[in-house]
C-alpha cells in the first residue's frame, strides 16, 4: 500500500473526503494496510532533513559541483527501494516547496516505469492521495501544484484500461474534479487545470510506451470524456463571462486563463491520430468527431469566443484567438452546404468585428494569432464560398487594408507576415477556378498587397542600415518562404506587378549607376542602393518562378523578358566592379534569380518561341538558349574566380552548375561552349581559388568540391566515349595531387595539415567524378586509373588518421561510391579478377578502420556520432554496396582460403556490438545503413549469421524486433525482409531435420538450438507484427505479411493463444466475428513457405485487416492494458 496507518497516526493528519473514490480510499478501517516498523519510520524522518538540504542545493545553488553532487545523490534516492514511502514523508513533512517538487517528480517516474510497474491498488491509492493533497492545500507553490497535477494525469492515462471489479477505476475524471469546481476560486483553478493537463497528457505520445497503446487510450478518452470536458469548459466560460469577473483579481484572472487553456487543449486534440509535428502549421483541418456537431451548429459557441475576445484584457486575448483558429479549422465534412455557409457567415462577421475594432491587435501575440485566424479563412473554405458571404466586399477591403498596414510596418511581428501572405497566396491561386457570379474583387486588392510588400522591403533598407537593425535578408529561409508566396500573389494582375517592378528597378539602377560614377558619393548611399536592388532581384526571380505554363500568355512572357533584361544588365555592371568591390547579398540574389530563370525558361520542356527570348534578342543580342547558357556559365566562372573564399556564394554557384548539367539537351549545348571547355581543361586552384589547399579554413568547407566535380564529370561524359587520352588529360591535376600525397605519406617527416587538406580535397573531387560516371566505359577508365596505383594511399591515410573523422569520412565515402554498382557500371570481363581484387581492398579498408576506431574506447555522447558512428555507418553502407553489387562470387574466398570476406564480416560484428541498441535507431543514417546491410546478409549470407555466438544472434534479433516498430518505413521494411529470411531459414532447417536428411552443417544446428533455447524472441516478433497489422496504420502491409506466415508456422501454439487473447478482449457480441476473421486468415493456407502459399496468405491478410478494423470500430474495448506487445 502507498501509506501505512501507523505513519498517518504519527503524522496526525486527516483529510476531508471529496468524492466516493476518495472516501472509499481513506476509510482506513475498511482497508488492510501494511504497518511499518517504528524504527524504520524513525530512519525516514531522520533522512528527511538531508533530502531537503539536497533539494535546496539542486535548485538554488550557483556552484556547479555542489549541484552536480546533489543531483547524483537525488538520483540514487529516486532509484532506492523505499523511495515511495520517503516521497510521502516529503509531501507531508517537507518544509520547502522544492522537497514537495522532488516527491511529485519521483512519484511520476515510479508510476511511469515500464519494468516492475506499481500494483493497481497502489496506483489507485496514489491517485486518491494526490487529489486529497491538492484539495487540502490549494495554495501550494505553482510549480508543486503543476507537478502533482502532472502526476495525476500520468497515473490516469497509464491506467485508463485498468479494471477493478468490472469498473474502469481511472476514468471518472469529471467526478474527480467536480468537488474542486464547487469550492473556492483556488480550488476551481486546480480542478480546471487537472482537466486541461489530463487532456494534454493523453494527447501526447510518449516514447517509453507503445504508440498502439497511446492511440487506444487517446481514442477511448476522445469517445468517452473529451466532449463532456469541452462542453463543461464552454459552460464555465459562459458563466464567467456573465458574472462580470474582476480580472484585476489575480485568482479570477488565473481561472479564466486556465478555462481558455482547457478549451484550446480540447480543440487542439489529435482526434484521428495523425501524429503531426507540433511545430508544423500546415495541416489546417481539425478532425472534430461527428458527435460534436451540435456544439458547432449552435452559433452560440462561436459567438462565445468572439464576445470573450472583446470583453477580456489583451493579455488573455491570444488564447481566445487560438481557440477561434481551431474552430475556424473544423473539417468541412462536419456540415452540409447550407450549414457550412451559415457557420462561415458567423465566422466572417466575427472577423469583421475584430477588424473594425482593432484596439487589441497592437499586442504582438494577439496580432500573430489573428493573422493565423485570417489564414484559416482560405485554407478551410473555398473562394466561391467566401464571395457569397453577405459582407464579403466590406471584409475583403478590411483584410486588404490590414495586410497593407501590416506590411508597411515590417519591423512589427515579422514572423506573422507569413500567415497574411499565405491567405493572399491561396486567394490568388483560386482565381482561375472560382465559378461564383459574385465578384471576388481580388483584381482590386491583390496589386495593393503586392505593392505594399515590395515598397516596404525597399524602404526598410535605409532604416536597417541607419539603426543597425537585424537584416531580414540574412534569414534566407524566411526570405525564400515569403518570396514563394509572393510569386503567386504577384502573378495575379501581372501587368501591374511588372509595371511597378520596372519603375522601381529603373529608379534604383539609375541612382546606383550615378553613385558609382560620382566621385563624392558615400559608401552608405551605395550600400542602400545595393540593398534595394538586392530585394528587387529576389522579387523579380520570384515572380518569374511563379509562371504557370497553362495560365501564361505571350504578353506575360514578354514582360518577363523586360525584367530579365534589366537583371542581366545589372549583373554586367556589378561583375565589372568585382575586382574593386562586391556585395555578397546582391550576388546571392542574382543566384536566386538565375535558379528561378533556369527552372522556367531553360530545359527540354520550354517553348523556344517564347516572347521572352525575342525580347532578350532585341535588347541584349541573346538570340537562343545556347547564348543564354553562355551567360549562365560566364556568371558561374566569374563567381568562382572572385568569390572562391565565400562559401555561401560558391556552394550556390556550384549548385546552379550542377542543376544545369542534369538537363539532357542543356548539357549537350553547354559542352559546346568555350567557357565550359575552359573549365574541363583548367580545373586547378590557379583558375578556381576554392580548389586551393593552403587557404582553406576548415576541412568541411571542401564539400562543395564534390558538387563541382559531379557537374564536370557529367559534362566530360557527353563526348568522352572511349577516348582514354581525353580522360587522362582531364585527370592530370588529380594525378599530380595523388602523387604529391603519396610522396608525403612515404616519408616520416611531412606537413600533416597540408597532407590532410590535399587528400580530403582530392577524395571529395574523385567522389564527385565517380558519382557522375554512371556508364560502364567511363567508370572503368576511372577504376583503372585509381586501382592499383592509388588505393594504397587511401588505405595508408585511414591507418594514420582513423581518429580524425574530418579526414577519414571523405575517404570512406569515396570507397563506398567506388564499390557501388550504380546503373550496372561495375561489369568486369570474365577473365578479369578485378571484382575480387576490389572486394579485397574494400575488406582491408573496413577492417583497418574498424579495428582502429574500436581502440578509441569510450567516446562522449555528444561526440559519438561525429567521431565514431558516422564512419561506422559509411562502412556499413560500403559493405552493403559491395555484397549486393553482383560483381563478386563470394564462394571463392572460402574455397581458396582467402580470409577477406571473413575479416570484413567479423569487423562488422565487432563494430555492431560496440553500438548500443538505442543508437541504432536514434541516428537515421546509421539505422538505414545497418538495416539495409542486415537485409543483404540474411538474404545471401545466412550461413554466416547462423554461425555466430548466441549473444550476437540475440543482439541482431533484438535489433530487428526494435526496428519493426521504427517510424522510418524504410527501416521497418528492411527489418521485415531480414526477419523473413531468418524465419525461412529456420523453417527449412526444421523441415530437413524432421525428414532425416543429410546432417545439416554444425553452424545451422547451433542456430536452430539457439532459437529453441530462446523461443520468446520469435514469439515477441510475432505478436509485434500482428499488433501492428491489427491496431496501427500499417503502411507496409505487404512487407509485414511475408515474415508473418513463417512466424505463425514456427509458433502455432503461441499464435493460437494470441488469437484467443485478442478474441476474448472484444465485447461478447463481437467475439464470434473476430474469431471468424482469424479462421478466414488461415483458410486455404498450407504448412509450407512456397511462393504460391505466401501470396495466398498475403491476400488473406488484406481481407483480415479490413474485417478486423470494421469489427473494432465504435468499440471502446481494447486489448488488455498490458498490450499484447508490451
Amino acid at each position: 500500500m502507498f501509506v501505512s496507518s501507523c505513519l498517518l497516526q504519527y503524522i496526525g493528519l486527516s483529510f476531508p473526503l471529496l468524492a466516493a473514490g476518495g472516501a472509499a480510499c481513506w476509510e482506513l478501517h475498511k482497508r488492510e494496510w501494511r504497518c511499518m516498523k517504528w524504527r524504520k519510520m524513525a530512519d525516514h524522518v531522520q533522512g528527511l532533513a538531508q533530502l531537503e538540504i539536497l533539494c535546496k542545493q539542486l535548485y538554488e545553488t550557483t556552484d556547479t559541483s555542489v549541484r552536480h553532487q546533489a543531483e547524483k545523490a537525488l538520483l540514487e534516492f529516486t532509484n532506492s527501494p523505499d523511495c515511495l514511502s520517503k516521497c510521502q514523508l516529503l509531501l507531508e513533512r517537507g518544509s520547502s516547496s522544492y522537497s514537495q517538487l522532488l516527491a511529485a517528480t519521483c512519484l511520476s517516474k515510479l508510476v511511469s516505469r515500464t519494468s516492475n510497474p506499481l500494483p493497481l491498488e497502489q496506483r489507485i491509492d496514489i491517485r486518491n492521495y494526490v487529489l486529497n493533497y491538492l484539495a487540502t492545500r490549494p495554495k501550494l507553490a505553482a510549480f508543486v501544484t503543476q507537478a502533482l497535477i502532472q502526476l495525476y494525469a500520468r497515473i490516469t492515462k497509464l491506467g485508463w484500461f485498468d479494471c477493478q471489479k468490472d469498473d474502469y477505476v481511472f476514468r471518472n475524471v469529471i467526478a474527480d474534479v467536480t468537488r474542486f469546481l464547487q469550492d473556492s476560486v483556488e480550488h476551481c483553478i486546480i480542478g480546471v487545470t487537472i482537466l486541461s493537463q489530463l487532456t494534454n497528457e493523453i494527447n501526447q505520445a510518449d516514447t517509453t510506451h507503445p504508440l498502439t497503446k497511446h492511440r487506444k487510450i487517446a481514442s477511448s478518452f476522445r469517445d468517452s470524456s473529451l466532449f463532456d470536458i469541452f462542453t463543461l469548459s464552454c459552460n464555465l466560460l459562459k458563466q464567467a463571462s456573465g458574472k462580470n469577473l474582476n480580472l484585476n483579481d489575480e485568482s479570477q484572472h488565473g481561472l479564466l486563463m486556465q478555462l481558455l487553456k482547457l478549451s484550446y487543449n480540447c480543440l487542439n486534440y489529435d482526434f484521428i491520430g495523425t501524429s503531426t509535428d507540433e511545430s508544423s502549421d500546415d495541416l489546417c483541418t481539425v478532425q472534430i468527431p461527428t458527435s460534436w456537431r451540435s456544439a458547432f451548429l449552435d452559433s452560440s459557441t462561436l459567438q462565445l469566443f468572439f464576445n470573450l475576445y472583446h470583453s477580456i484584457p489583451p493579455s488573455l486575448s491570444p488564447l481566445v484567438l487560438s481557440c477561434l483558429v481551431q474552430i475556424a479549422s473544423v473539417r468541412r465534412s462536419l456540415f452540409n452546404n447550407a450549414e457550412r455557409a451559415k457557420f462561415l457567415s458567423h465566422l466572417v462577421d466575427g472577423v469583421k468585428r475584430i477588424l473594425a475594432n482593432p484596439q487589441c491587435l497592437p499586442d504582438p501575440n494577439n496580432y500573430h494569432e489573428f493573422c493565423r485566424l485570417l489564414a484559416r479563412l482560405k485554407s478551410n473554405y473555398q473562394l466561391g464560398e467566401l464571395v457569397k458571404v453577405e459582407n464579403y466586399p466590406e471584409v475583403i477591403r478590411l483584410i486588404a487594408n490590414f495586410t497593407v498596414t501590416s506590411l508597411q510596418h515590417w519591423e512589427f511581428a515579422p514572423n506573422s507576415v507569413h500567415y497574411l501572405l499565405s491567405l493572399w497566396q491561396r486567394l490568388a491561386a483560386s482565381v482561375p477556378y472560382v465559378k461564383a457570379t459574385e465578384p471576388h474583387l481580388l483584381e482590386t486588392y491583390t496589386p495593393e498587397v503586392t505593392k505594399a510588400y515590395i515598397t516596404s522591403r525597399l524602404e526598410s533598407v535605409h532604416v536597417i542600415l541607419r539603426d543597425g537593425l537585424e537584416d531580414p535578408l540574412d534569414d534566407a529561409g524566411l526570405v525564400q518562404q515569403q518570396l514563394d508566396q509572393l510569386s503567386t500573389i504577384g502573378r495575379c494582375e501581372y501587368e501591374k506587378t511588372c509595371a511597378l517592378l520596372v519603375q522601381l528597378f529603373d529608379q534604383a539602377a539609375q541612382s546606383y549607376q550615378e553613385l558609382l560614377q560620382s566621385t563624392n558619393s558615400s559608401s552608405a548611399d551605395v550600400t542602400v542602393q545595393e540593398g534595394r536592388l538586392t530585394w528587387l532581384v529576389y522579387i523579380i526571380g520570384a515572380v518569374i518562378g511563379g509562371r504557370v505554363s497553362f495560365a501564361s500568355t505571350d504578353e506575360q512572357d514578354a514582360m518577363d523578358g523586360e525584367l530579365v533584361c534589366r537583371v542581366l544588365q545589372l549583373m554586367n555592371l556589378t561583375d565589372s566592379r568585382l575586382a574593386q568591390a562586391g556585395n555578397e547579398r546582391l550576388e546571392l540574389a542574382m543566384l536566386s534569380f538565375f535558379e528561378q530563370f533556369r527552372k522556367i525558361y531553360i530545359g527540354d520542356q520550354v517553348q523556344k518561341s517564347s516572347k521572352l527570348y525575342r525580347r532578350l534578342s532585341e535588347v541584349l543580342g541573346l538570340n537562343d538558349e545556347t547564348m543564354v547558357l553562355s551567360v549562365f556559365i560566364g556568371k558561374i566562372i566569374t563567381n568562382l574566380k572572385y568569390w572562391g573564399q565565400c562559401e555561401p556564394i560558391t556552394s550556390k554557384t556550384l549548385q546552379l552548375l550542377n542543376d544545369l548539367s542534369l538537363g539532357y539537351s542543356s548539357v549537350r549545348k553547354l559542352v559546346k561552349l568555350s567557357a565550359v571547355q575552359f573549365m574541363l581543361n583548367n580545373h586547378t586552384s590557379e583558375h578556381f581559388s576554392f580548389l586551393g589547399v593552403n587557404n582553406q579554413s576548415n576541412l568541411s568547407d571542401m564539400r562543395c568540391r564534390t558538387t563541382f566535380y559531379t557537374a564536370l564529370g557529367r559534362l566530360l561524359m557527353v563526348d568522352l566515349g572511349e577516348d582514354e587520352d581525353q580522360f587522362e588529360q582531364f585527370m592530370l591535376p588529380l594525378t599530380a595531387a595523388f602523387e604529391t600525397v603519396a610522396q608525403m605519406l612515404s616519408t616520416n617527416t611531412f606537413n600533416e595539415q597540408e597532407a590532410k587538406r590535399t587528400l580530403v580535397g582530392l577524395v571529395r573531387d574523385l567522389r564527385g567524378i565517380a558519382f557522375a560516371f554512371n556508364a560502364k566505359t567511363s567508370f572503368m577508365m576511372l577504376f583503372d586509373w585509381i586501382y592499383p596505383s592509388y588505393l594504397p594511399v587511401l588505405q595508408r591515410a585511414v591507418e594514420l588518421w582513423y581518429h580524425d573523422p574530418a579526414c577519414t569520412t571523405p575517404v570512406l565515402k569515396l570507397m563506398a561510391e567506388l564499390v557501388h554498382n550504380r546503373s550496372q557500371r561495375l561489369q568486369f570481363d570474365v577473365s578479369s579478377p578485378n571484382g575480387i581484387l576490389l572486394f579485397r581492398e574494400t575488406s582491408k579498408m573496413i577492417t583497418t578502420y574498424g579495428n582502429r576506431i574500436l581502440t578509441l574506447g569510450e567516446v562522449p555522447k555528444d561526440q559519438v556520432y561525429g567521431v565514431k558512428l558516422k564512419g561506422v555507418s559509411v562502412c556499413f553502407a560500403m559493405l552493403k554496396a559491395v555484397l549486393s553489387g553482383n560483381y563478386v562470387n563470394f564462394g571463392v574466398f572460402r574455397l581458396y582460403g582467402d580470409d577477406a570476406l571473413d575479416n570484413a564480416l567479423q569487423t562488422f560484428i565487432k563494430l555492431l556490438l560496440s553500438i548500443p541498441h538505442s543508437d541504432l535507431l536514434d541516428y537515421p543514417k546509421l539505422s538505414q545503413s545497418f538495416y539495409s546491410l542486415l537485409e543483404v546478409l540474411t538474404q545471401d549470407h545466412m550461413n554466416f549469421i547462423a554461425s555466430l555466438e548466441p549473444h550476437v544472434v540475440m543482439y541482431i534479433l533484438s535489433s530487428i524486433s526494435e526496428g519493426l516498430t521504427a517510424l522510418d518505413t524504410m527501416v521497418c521494411t528492411g527489418c521485415c525482409s531480414s526477419l523473413d529470411h531468418i524465419v525461412t531459414f529456420l523453417f527449412k532447417q526444421l523441415s530437413r531435420s524432421t525428414k532425416k536428411r543429410a546432417t545439416p552443417m554444425a553452424s545451422d544446428d547451433r542456430f536452430l538450438h539457439i532459437m529453441q533455447q530462446h523461443p520468446e524472441m520469435i514469439q515477441q516478433m510475432l505478436s509485434t507484427v500482428l499488433n501492428i497489422i491489427i491496431f496501427e496504420d500499417c503502411r507496409n502491409q505487404w512487407s509485414m505479411s511475408r515474415p508473418l506466415l513463417g512466424l505463425i508456422l514456427l509458433n502455432e501454439k503461441y499464435f493460437a493463444d494470441l488469437r484467443n487473447s485478442i478474441v476474448n478482449s472484444q465485447p461478447p457480441e463481437k467475439q464470434q466475428a473476430m474469431h471468424l476473421c482469424f479462421e478466414n486468415l488461415m483458410e486455404g493456407i498450407e504448412r509450407n513457405l512456397l511462393t504460391k502459399n505466401r501470396d495466398r496468405f498475403t491476400q488473406n491478410l488484406s481481407v483480415f485487416r479490413r474485417e478486423v478494423n470494421d469489427s473494432m470500430k465504435n468499440s471502446t474495448y481494447g486489448v488488455n492494458s498490458n498490450d499484447m506487445m508490451s
